[in-house]
């Protein structure tokens, strides 16, 4: 017991310098202050309803009408209460967000390195190398919690799989399912997707192995296990999972059956859209100079640049000239529509990476680098399209995706592991002298070279201007606008060639200290102990420019982000049950807050229904009224000189109406051509593939017909009506076919789509009751999957655990005896 104690000590210290490292970063937590992140803002417009609608019935709604309409909610806000697997994630994640994710994700890379037999001391280190890549405090400042808490988890997943590739078949079952599945539950299936591309470059290296050696026996027990696991983790996020997929079906991110969306489009996403964020070439460099390109769109010149120099001579006052600078330039001057900031992996775990280049050999090098290579070049995106048209083109699954240059996460990983490892071999005493000396010579030569080609040669080779400032500037010869943007590629420049001089100083340091302790001029524990402390300064004072003690603020500001104008207050006076609200003086597609308070025609989201995204391309963003009316939209918000003004909409339909004639068409091109010239109150356009449903249809208007909603719920939707004669009905209210079910006084009915995106029913004479209910029959099947799924690899976890202890304390007894 003594000895297992012992053995631990490293281990209880490793996790103690981490979860102090990641709550002295995050310190405001500690004084009861919250970040703000403005995707958390608009996820809490967008997720209210389901959230009190969750406290009220006790229920997952499944389905809110907040946003875009109405929409699915499986990908905003869904507890899937069958994976036990979320228990474990509350205590890994245990303290406040973000710092639990900082901290675990030092704790998942330390795991890893443990699996590859570095030093305990050592895999600090690296865990520093890892977590504080500039990338992952960015998202975080974002609000791309969900990525984050995903990323958090590939490290450790990955040293599942290497386990058992070593034949350590139960602990790595154990490992591998659990984190792969805690992965999934994280709800972030593109950070899941690229650590795939990781795990396969790994596989790929253990085939070169297995074929050379001949070992097909061991390899195939292994691929079984892996199978298993990853069956079981898909099994315990199968709810997630399948919904995610059902969705996507329906969403931007399937297919369009306009024709006129066929040529940007492949079975995914828009091609135009999935690229929007694509690193530029030259940028790539950023990896090793964090200002190379400015750094992040969000700053601007201050009071000690050039350009605000130039216009105070020129006669602006203090104020106005920070005002323009603010309102016309960002240090950002790069390619992408913008950035938070750069992904920056660290001068020093770059040096490292190129040292391990040439000491460490073998497949599994070549792998790493080859898959590194690869997804630098991916991240280029539409500034490399031969290769984005292949992968976008035909490999599985890679079109589902936008924001390409999130694929250089592979990259953050894959170059501080081999970095890391050649350390090893060094620390290991396995390299030569003669090895050493050229792999150093080599390493510092092109890191420290390229740091000093920018110093001397950068302002010649660099614009320092995007391609908007370019395009304006060809036109401003001889006038001061020309001389005030020399001034800004004057401070474009200062900030680049600072950069590339404060990574030139930590790659000498870093390189000194590796000389130093190779050379016996440094011992052991002091190296290591510089090599960290060299590495958390460089990467720790970056990321504090785009995540300090500025991002925080009161928690009660946190928790409600927003608050009511007087637009909101004077329709929230309002009592009617259900209407939809237009504002005007957002950006209405790209922000939620109007969600937080209102059902709204907007919303925020990257997967919305792709039916309403053609709506409101084709009809809503062009001013469709009879569009507007037909969803119900009884108020629009716009601005006076007073602000914000709600205006009612005397045209609006209301929640479902009866239509007097049908406009049959024979596709989706047709049909929402003739919603520009048509009358909701009057005509509904069906596709023929309902022909049958309404063939017979020959209404008999009477002044005594009506329908009305009678109860509201995000899930269920009551009305009552009392007809002469039948009569086709209107629902203002989005059609999705996949678990809306709709019943007439409790007997299950039809209905169909119409006007391209709402329910339609042909209601029989009477006075009845319609309720359309929300409830997928596969979600109650899905929660026993999950639960099933989740015990066993619990199970299997204890039994692992249960029997690497048992080891321990068998070899413990052998030593003492």
């Amino acid at each position: 017991m003594k000895t297992l104690l012992k053995n631990s000590y490293p281990h209880l210290i490793a996790i103690a310098i981490f979860l102090i490292t990641s709550y002295i970063y995050f310190f405001p937590l500690l004084e009861g202050k919250g970040l703000k992140q403005h995707d958390i803002e608009q996820f809490r417009g967008s997720a209210r309803e389901i959230i009190e609608h969750r406290e009220k019935y006790g229920e997952e709604p499944l389905w809110t009408n907040s946003m875009f309409s109405g929409m699915p909610a499986y990908l905003i806000s869904t507890k899937y209460t069958g994976n036990l697997l979320n228990r474990i994630d509350y205590l890994l994640q245990f303290g406040k967000r973000p710092a639990s994710t900082i901290f675990f994700t030092l704790v998942g890379f330390y795991i890893l390195l443990l699996v590859l037999g570095v030093n305990p001391w050592l895999s600090i280190v690296g865990a520093f190398a890892y977590a504080l890549s500039s990338y992952f405090f960015i998202i975080i400042t974002a609000g791309h919690n969900a990525k984050m808490h995903a990323i958090s988890y590939v490290a450790p997943m990955i040293a599942g799989m290497i386990l058992t590739l070593k034949g350590k078949h139960l602990s790595g079952l154990a490992l591998f399912a659990l984190f792969l599945g805690l992965n999934l539950d994280a709800g972030h299936v593109q950070i899941t997707y690229y650590a795939a591309f990781i795990m396969l470059a790994i596989g790929i290296a253990y085939v070169v192995g297995v074929i050379r050696k001949k070992e097909y026996v061991g390899f195939s027990k292994a691929i079984g296990v892996l199978a298993i696991a990853a069956l079981l983790a898909v099994g315990a996020n199968f709810s997630r999972l399948y919904f995610t997929w059902e969705s996507g079906k329906y969403s931007i991110r399937g297919p369009s059956e306009l024709t006129s969306e066929k040529e940007n489009k492949a079975s995914g996403l828009d091609r135009g859209y999935a690229l929007d964020w694509s690193y530029g070439v030259g940028e790539t460099f950023n990896l090793l100079i964090p200002n190379l390109m400015g750094g992040s769109s969000m700053d601007a010149p201050g009071a000690n640049s050039e350009a605000y120099s130039f216009l105070r001579k020129h006669g602006y006052p203090h104020g106005q000239a920070i005002e323009f600078l603010n309102a016309s330039f960002r240090n950002y001057w790069g390619p992408q529509p913008m950035t938070m900031g750069p992904v920056y992996i660290g001068a020093i775990v770059l040096f490292l990476f190129f040292l391990a280049l040439f000491l460490i050999k073998g497949p599994y090098k070549w792998a790493i680098l080859g898959i590194t290579i690869l997804a630098i070049m991916l991240a280029w995106g539409r500034n490399f399209m031969p290769l984005t048209n292949l992968f976008f083109n035909y490999f599985p699954g890679y079109n589902k995706f936008r924001t390409v240059s999130m694929i250089l996460y592979i990259a953050e990983l894959t170059i501080p592991l081999l970095g890391i490892l050649a350390v090893k071999k060094i620390y290991d005493g396995e390299v030569g002298k003669s090895e050493f000396l050229k792999a150093f010579k080599w390493a510092l030569g092109i890191t420290g070279g390229l740091c000093l080609f920018f110093i001397l040669f950068g302002g010649s080779t660099l614009t320092f201007l995007n391609e908007h400032e370019l395009s304006f500037l060809s036109e401003q010869q001889g006038t001061p606008y020309f001389d005030l943007f020399e001034a800004i590629k004057t401070d474009r420049k200062s900030l680049m060639q600072a950069d590339a001089l404060r990574s030139l100083a930590f790659i000498l340091l870093g390189a000194g200290a590796l000389l130093g302790f190779y050379f016996k001029k440094i011992k052991p524990p002091y190296f290591i102990a510089l090599l960290g402390l060299f590495i958390v300064s460089d990467m720790w004072v970056v990321n504090r420019r785009y995540l300090n003690s500025k991002n925080f603020i009161p928690l009660s500001k946190v928790e409600k982000p927003f608050s009511p104008n007087k637009a909101d207050e004077q329709i929230l006076a309002d009592k009617a049950l259900y209407y939809r609200v237009y504002n005007l003086t957002v950006s209405p597609f790209n922000d939620a807050s109007t969600s937080y308070f209102h059902k709204s025609i907007g919303g925020y989201h990257g997967a919305k229904l792709m039916r309403y995204q053609e709506i409101i391309n084709h009809h809503i963003t062009k001013g469709n009224m009879a569009v507007l009316n037909m969803l119900n939209t009884k108020y629009l918000i716009d601005s006076d000189e007073q602000g914000p003004v709600a205006r009612i909409n005397p045209d609006a339909l209301g929640n479902a109406w009866f239509t007097d004639s049908i406009i049959m068409v024979n596709n989706a091109d047709e049909e929402i051509q003739t919603l520009n010239n048509f009358n909701p109150a009057t005509t509904a356009i069906v596709d023929k593939r309902f022909a049958h449903l309404v063939e017979s249809y020959n209404p008999s208007p009477d002044g005594n017909d009506w329908i009305r909603l009678t109860n509201y719920k995000a899930n269920e939707l009551t009305y009552s009506y009392n007809l002469a004669s039948p009569r086709l009905a209107i629902f203002s209210d989005i059609y999705y076919p996949a678990g809306w079910t709709a019943l007439v006084d409790g007997e299950p009915a039809t209905y169909f789509r119409a006007n391209y995106i709402l329910r339609a029913m042909v209601l029989q004479p009477g006075s009845h009751e319609v309720i359309f209910r929300f409830k997928p029959r596969m979600f109650s099947i899905g929660h026993f999957v999950d639960l099933a799924s989740s015990l066993l690899i619990l199970l299997l976890l204890m039994g692992a655990c249960y029997t690497g202890y048992s080891a321990l304390r068998r070899d413990e007894k052998i030593k003492e005896a």
